[in-house]
């Protein structure tokens, strides 16, 4: 992951992706295509584990 100076991550795999979601370790998502914009608190170890399970997978 890569790390924004303000505690925002991005996932490495991500590369110049524009399509994607940055979290914090606090549980906090947000678009990164619009960083001013509104943010999602979720539960980031049940989050971490649907993703991992294939939940969001296209």
């Amino acid at each position: 992951m890569s790390k924004a100076p303000n505690g925002w991550k991005k996932s490495s795999y991500s590369g110049e992706e524009t399509s994607c979601v940055e979290l914090t370790h606090s549980g906090m998502v947000r678009d990164s295509k619009n960083v001013t914009g509104p943010t999602l608190s979720v539960d980031l170890d049940s989050m971490l584990n649907l993703v991992k399970a294939g939940r969001f997978d296209r």
